[in-house]
């Protein structure tokens, strides 16, 4: 008995011992939490980069805000130093500003972003603020794009890292936890930081940044078994009252009232716990990236010997993702769009710009993704790109869901000064589904010095002809030179060298539109123009108490076509500029009894080019003539001054004034270069030159030195008003130099 006594305790004694040495080779499992921080959250890919370097697997990845994107990149497969060269290269100004380029916007939504500087929604009667700076879009298009070889994955957790991340649902304040779905929406809705990017829909849930509620998810991510957890924290501490001396500033404080409480008992809870310093930036400090990137490796190097200790107890070492590569093009199967209720299918594939069963380039497919968004007919856009196969052909299936605005109406506000309208205040009403579904109804209404308005109403048929119908009312006083209406025998009479005219038009216009994608439009239309040139200067024959030189309604038939991939209106870097238009007058009131039908030909070639970063020049040549213009001296061209509004045939002129030179054909060149000295602050060196007299292309003088040349030296600033300019311009003939000064968006 007594020896089998020892056997048995023999047995259980190496039982015991086989099962501490089992215990002891087992790996354990690795989580990652990472915390929000805006722009410190750069600090992450740091401490990423040296926990690759030491060849740890992290077995699961937890989230918030900034955290949840690099978080789930890592996740997707990126490394540490992937990840680096990846946020070095994006433009945080464009994702924080939700700046669409120019050239995803259609021309309406142009005029809207290059001449009104406020818009305010307006329903109900009341002024409403913006729910946010940014829907957010531009962040989406690059994480969808940088996680597109994981788009077929639905549950986080089969990520080639699994992976979860932390909302909060603003209509409760409670935290969610988002681990399944479109992933690039989750990352959103986790980093949707208040006032700054607008609330995620998801599964009816409204969700702001995560960090509202659990800046740092490690209990979550303990719960999903994990023995380690490495916990890398950017978050603020407490400002003292030096440095609270605006409302942002104030509002962080107190939300990091109850992060920092929190921390207080979630620190202690991390085992390899990583603080790199961030007390000198913001969240918003994406400019001293490098330097916040490199916080975050010092900081995880003051854990290295920890991070050894558990590399070393690893057998299994990082997950590698073969191939993350985005493909140059995408061929589209289908198109399933959901949400639509006010607007047709064929209004959004026409926005898109693509087509089911079309190979487009991946830079068309976010340019169209941008168009549609440019609209402002819908609070957000979400997609996603499924791998299919459709009759033998394998591609993409586009499932698209779109949130329509409620706020189908709004004011808009800009303040302008120039030298030919003078101040001017320009208040807009714009209605969306007024009438029909893609509807759009805008009225400005111009105060100052010169009343003046514009209307338009159009109907947006998207891959179909669209119509509409406009109406403009201008008006302006200017002193020019009498010789421009005068007769010489008329001036030797009045002995006067200049006169006091006052132009007036009324221009209404029905008309029918297509556009091929954004850049290029066609229009064909119906003109009815009141066309009215009155002075005080000298009296008429019949001594009225001043002499119209014109009081005529002219009626057109006309056309248009324009092509603009110009990078920016006021100053172009790079693009094309064409603008094309054919009038044909057939009838008037004909105020003068000298009238006979004429037409009316002229275009616009621009080209603009950068040579570097900051210098860039931009060409400009302009021709036009009268055709069977007979006695008719009214709808001539005439040349002076600068602007970039002119009605009819007015046109800029640096080293003249307005309204200086006129004459029934015209043939202009223009070269403007910009150095663009500071960030959205210009020098401006302009030379123009031109040939202009009657007929002048019935002969060959057209093709001669120029007859008058001007040029500009100014300065101009990008503001949220537009352009503030002051150009100084001198002409060598009339050895004249003039001032042009401008403030605001032109209109």
């Amino acid at each position: 008995m007594k020896n089998y006594i020892i056997v048995i305790l023999l047995l259980f004694s190496v039982n015991a011992k086989l099962l501490a040495q089992n215990s002891e080779s087992k790996e354990p499992k690795v989580g990652l939490v990472l915390s929000g921080g805006g722009a410190k959250g750069l600090a992450h890919i740091g401490a990423l980069k040296v926990i690759d370097s030491l060849g740890i697997r992290i077995d699961y990845v937890a989230g918030t805000s900034m955290g949840a994107i690099v978080g789930s990149l890592y996740a997707s497969g990126y490394s540490g130093k992937q990840l680096d060269s990846i946020f070095k290269s994006v433009d945080f100004d464009k994702i924080i500003n939700d700046n669409i380029p120019r050239a995803a916007k259609t021309f309406y939504e142009r005029e809207n972003y290059e001449k009104y500087a406020v818009i305010l929604p307006f329903n109900d009667f009341e002024i409403k603020l913006p729910s946010a700076l940014s829907r957010g879009q531009n962040t989406f298009n690059l994480l969808s794009k940088l996680t597109m070889h994981v788009n077929h994955i639905e549950d986080f957790s089969k990520l080639p890292i699994p992976f979860f991340c932390i909302a909060t649902n603003i209509e409760n304040g409670q935290p969610i936890l988002l681990d399944s779905g479109n992933l690039p929406q989750a990352i959103k809705a986790s980093g949707a930081f208040p006032s700054l990017f607008q609330p995620v829909l998801i599964d009816d849930q409204l969700l702001i940044d995560g960090g509202v509620t659990n800046n740092y998810p490690i209990d979550e991510l303990r719960a999903k078994g994990m023995d380690v957890i490495i916990g890398v924290d950017v978050q603020d501490g407490l400002a003292n009252r030096t440095d609270l001396s605006s409302a942002p500033e104030i509002l962080f404080q107190i939300n990091n009232f109850r992060t920092i409480n929190d921390m207080k008992v979630k620190a202690p809870k991390t085992d390899i716990y990583i603080k790199p310093d961030i007390t000198k930036f913001t969240v918003v400090s994406f400019d001293d990236g490098p330097e916040i990137i490199n916080n975050g490796i010092i900081a995880a190097n003051l854990k290295i010997d920890e991070l050894k200790e558990l590399a070393n107890k690893q057998i299994k070492k990082t997950v590698d993702v073969k191939s993350k590569k985005t493909p140059d093009s995408l061929h589209i199967l289908d198109i399933n769009i959901k949400g639509l209720e006010n607007y047709t299918r064929s209004y959004v594939i026409g926005k898109l710009k693509m087509r089911p069963d079309q190979t487009i380039s991946y830079d068309d497919f976010i340019s169209g993704t941008n168009n549609l968004v440019a609209t402002n007919n819908f609070d957000s856009f979400t997609y996603s790109l499924k791998r299919a196969e459709k009759n033998g052909v394998k591609g993409y299936n586009l499932n698209t869901e779109l949130k329509e605005t409620d706020k189908t109406t709004s004011l808009k506000f800009a303040l302008h000064y120039d030298g030919l309208y003078k101040s001017a205040l320009l208040a807009n009403i714009t209605k969306k589904q007024l009438l029909f579904k893609s509807d759009v109804l805008s009225l400005d209404l111009i105060a100052g010095d010169n009343v003046r308005y514009n209307f338009e109403y159009y109907v947006d048929k998207g891959i179909y002809w669209s119509y509409g119908v406009k109406s403009r009312y201008n008006e302006f006083n200017k002193s020019v030179a009498a010789s421009a209406f005068l007769t010489p025998e008329e001036l030797t009479m009045a002995g006067v060298n200049k006169l006091g005219v006052k132009v007036t038009d009324l221009t209404n216009k029905v008309f029918l539109q297509t556009q091929y994608k954004n850049d290029l439009a066609l229009t064909l239309g119906l003109e009815h123009k009141h066309y009215k040139i009155t002075t005080e200067t000298v009296l008429s024959s019949n001594n009225q108490r001043e002499t119209a030189f014109d009081n005529s309604d002219y009626f057109s038939a006309y056309s248009n076509i324009r092509y603009d991939s110009y990078d920016n209106k006021y100053y172009p870097n790079e693009g094309l500029y064409f603008n094309g238009d054919f009038n044909f007058y057939f009838y008037s009131s004909d105020f003068n009894n000298s009238f006979s039908e004429f037409s009316i030909i002229k275009a616009d070639l621009g080209y603009a080019h950068s040579f570097s970063s900051k210098f860039s020049a931009n060409i400009l040549a302009e021709a036009g003539a009268k055709i069977n213009a007979k006695n008719n001296s009214f709808l001539n061209f005439i040349l002076g001054g600068y602007a970039n509004n002119f009605i009819n045939n007015f046109k800029s002129f640096y080293g003249y004034d307005y309204l200086s030179i006129q004459s029934n054909s015209m043939l202009k060149a223009t070269v403007n270069l910009d150095y663009e000295l500071f960030k959205r602050q210009h020098i401006l060196a302009s030379a123009n030159f031109a040939n202009a007299k009657n007929n002048l292309f019935s002969t060959v003088d057209w093709f001669s030195l120029p007859d008058y040349s001007g040029y500009a030296l100014g300065y101009g600033i990008e503001t949220f008003l537009g352009p503030i300019e002051a150009k100084f311009s001198y002409s060598p003939e009339s050895r004249e130099s003039f001032w042009f000064f401008n403030l605001g968006f032109w209109f």
